[in-house]
């Protein structure tokens, strides 16, 4: 049964990356964002699983419903393994890692998430296989890194969002009666941002091999990730040596640039330049305030905050939300709703860019899944298989890459090495 994929997507048009082979270790969020993102782009994924699987195919509810309507996987799985073959190999058996070998000494590229040597004890680690395929480019996803004092520690998102400063810059402010408390994003952003850094990590690893011929290690840490990506608020501590406080919606370094709220809700209203404060003082007919030394430039109007939000919270409470954001549109002032997930997916710029994929896969499940973000003039993402169920293709890749017969293939499965 052919997956289904957006009407501006061609599946059989092969992808930037279609000419390399990824061996996928990894599990949960990090290492099969990185593979998903290759996987997008055209390489070919094979997803290696524990007899058991991934461990995210049981993270739910909610669960998929296949044709008879049994559940089986859970959502949380398929956010991040679409494109992939799903082959169960029990690597602590010496013949399963021996398979595990053979499969990665034609790969371009492994990417693995386990503890730092973890693989070391079935001949999978780097050092390794590098001496078999020495193109191949080896990426290892871990908390802390392969180095340091904290590297045999295990890293898992929140943890990471605690340690890496996250999380002491997120939530509502410290007031006289309540005292700020720390506030993890709403999704697994550490573990993300991870996956995006390792994606390209391996793409200039790759351009590098494509020149010398040398393959090499990659070591990226979710805590490295966490720390690169604090961005201003980590300059703004290493420049100035201010410590970065919870402000709630509120910018450090903008002003207006937050959430207010609205007769029916609230609206965001981000002026990121002197022209758009302008724009929004004429809308709201505060022409007075537009022109007044204390908040002509960014600057003053950080200086001068509470004074300003007073004023344009108290103007705001005047309108709706849809009248306001009209009124901000045609001025070009920057604005717009707080939607909910499932206003997220009506919304009809999400419509027109496509950005749900929905897919079946062998079973019968139905699954909506969200697009490759990034729309390319010559060589797009494409959707070629939905989020694997377990063990999927397993046999086919004992049968036709390592040439295994039926026989074979079956002492393999009775004595559980594969499934």
């Amino acid at each position: 049964m052919p997956d289904h994929a957006p009407s501006g997507t061609d599946t059989s048009r092969a992808g930037p990356l279609s000419h390399l082979t990824v061996l996928d270790l990894s599990r949960i969020l990090a290492g099969p964002w990185t593979t998903q993102i290759l996987a997008d782009l055209g390489a070919r994924v094979i997803k290696i699983e524990s007899i058991s699987g991934d461990d995210t195919r049981r993270w739910g509810p909610p669960f998929l419903h296949n044709e008879a309507e049994q559940p089986s996987d859970a959502a949380y799985f398929t956010c991040c393994n679409r494109n992939k073959e799903s082959v169960c190999v029990d690597f602590s058996n010496p013949e399963g890692a021996e398979l595990i070998r053979t499969l990665a000494r034609s790969a371009d590229i492994l990417v693995e998430n386990f503890k730092v040597d973890g693989l070391k004890k079935y001949g999978l680690d780097y050092a390794s296989l590098h001496k078999m395929n020495p193109r191949l480019v080896y990426c290892s996803i871990t908390g802390f890194g392969q180095t340091g004092p904290y590297s045999a520690r295990a890293g898992y998102d929140f943890l990471i969002q605690g340690m890496g400063g996250l999380m002491s810059i997120t939530g509502q402010p410290e007031t006289s009666a309540q005292p700020a408390e720390p506030l993890k994003t709403g999704v697994a952003i550490a573990d993300e941002f991870t996956g995006m850094y390792a994606a390209t990590s391996i793409l200039a690893a790759i351009a590098h091999r494509d020149r010398t011929g040398e393959g090499q290690h990659i070591d990226c840490a979710l805590f490295d990730c966490q720390v690169a990506m604090l961005a201003n608020q980590g300059s703004n501590w290493l420049v100035g040596k201010r410590t970065p406080r919870p402000m709630g919606n509120n910018h450090p370094n903008l002003v207006p640039y937050r959430a207010y709220p609205v007769q029916d809700g609230h609206v965001i209203i981000a002026c990121g330049n002197d022209r758009q404060f302008q724009s929004l003082c004429d809308v709201l007919e505060l022409s007075t305030i537009g022109t007044d030394p204390q908040f002509q430039t960014n600057a003053n109007r950080v200086a001068n905050r509470d004074q300003l939000e007073s004023i344009l919270e108290d103007r705001l409470s005047h309108y709706s939300r849809d009248q306001i954001i009209k009124a901000l549109e045609a001025a070009s002032v920057p604005c717009g709703p707080i939607n909910t997930i499932p206003d997220v997916f009506d919304d009809p710029q999400v419509a027109a860019r496509e950005m749900v994929v929905p897919m079946t896969r062998s079973d019968g499940s139905d699954i909506p899944t969200v697009a490759y973000p990034a729309k390319f003039s010559a060589t797009p993402a494409t959707y070629r298989s939905a989020p694997p169920k377990l063990g999927d293709h397993t046999r086919a890749l004992l049968e036709h890459d390592l040439n295994l017969d039926a026989r074979s293939i079956e002492a393999l499965v009775q004595a559980g090495v594969v499934a």
